[in-house]
């Protein structure tokens, strides 16, 4: 390696660090629970979170979304446990700066997540998604890439909407240099397994109305352009929730009757972010 290119990665490092740092405001509406997303969880179900870094607030807004990471899960194969957070290793995803990497559900117990379950995926195809994720572990996020870093920087860029999105592949070019779901799009296509619809005008299929829609749809197919919400907008996705799934009786639920000072100060908290 160069001098340049020693230069350049230690500049790298550097803003990764700035990106990853997580912001101190951040307050889940319903914070996970591990253990029943453990027992709620399946192999090869994309658990999407709302991140609270830097980069997060720069991926939910180029995105118009909550969510701002994935994760790909895997279950109890994997026999290791993270070494930082606790627990068996049973996700595995693409971090800003770390590349690949195994890691735990109790890594996001605090933060607001959704389950998003491929429908009808079959055993054999199943495990060719799992073995793919698993072969990609160890790969490093190549932090020479300044331009790939840059993008996170700007979240507000004089663009229009249609176009913020593709902002998301700006520098990329590697798996390991785009956003998590990139490389877990990969899976998916490894397999032709669908993740946005194919856009028609058939009668009985799915289809976009608006011109802007069928384009952008159309476009998107290269992994790179793939983002976390696209899990949750797929129809090849069912949205599971765990506290559906485990018997929910609103009729047991326990009032106060009063509105909690959590609630009141949450309310001035998003008042004070419109209008700043």
């Amino acid at each position: 390696m160069g001098i340049f290119d020693t230069a350049l990665e230690k500049i790298g490092k550097f803003l990764a660090r700035v990106l990853v740092k997580e912001s101190s405001g951040y307050r889940p509406y319903t914070p996970s629970d591990p253990a029943t997303l453990s027992r709620t969880l399946e192999p090869g179900d994309i658990l999407l979170i709302e991140g609270n870094q830097f980069v997060s607030a720069s991926i939910k807004y180029l995105t118009q979304s909550t969510w701002s990471h994935a994760a790909f899960y895997v279950g109890d194969v994997l026999d290791k446990t993270d070494p930082k957070h606790g627990g068996p290793c049973v996700l595995i995803e693409v971090n800003l700066g770390e590349g690949c990497v195994a890691t735990s559900l109790d890594r996001y117990k605090s933060y607001n997540t959704r389950i998003c379950r491929p429908v009808g995926l079959t055993k054999e195809d199943r495990q060719k998604a799992i073995d793919f994720m698993i072969s990609k572990i160890g790969l490093k996020y190549d932090t020479r890439n300044i331009f790939d870093l840059l993008r996170y920087f700007f979240p507000t860029p004089p663009v229009p909407i249609r176009w913020r999105r593709r902002m998301l592949a700006f520098g990329s070019g590697e798996p390991t240099k785009a956003i998590c779901s990139s490389l877990i799009a990969q899976a998916f296509q490894s397999i032709k397994y669908p993740i946005l619809p194919e856009v028609t005008l058939a009668p009985g299929r799915a289809h976009a109305e608006s011109r802007y829609a069928r384009g952008e749809i159309l476009h998107i197919r290269h992994h790179s352009l793939f983002t976390p919400r696209d899990f949750d907008l797929s129809p090849y996705f069912r949205i599971v929730k765990p506290t559906i799934e485990y018997g929910f009786d609103y009729k047991k639920l326990s009032w106060s009757g009063k509105v909690s000072e959590r609630d009141i100060l949450r309310a001035r908290q998003i008042v004070d972010e419109e209008k700043g």
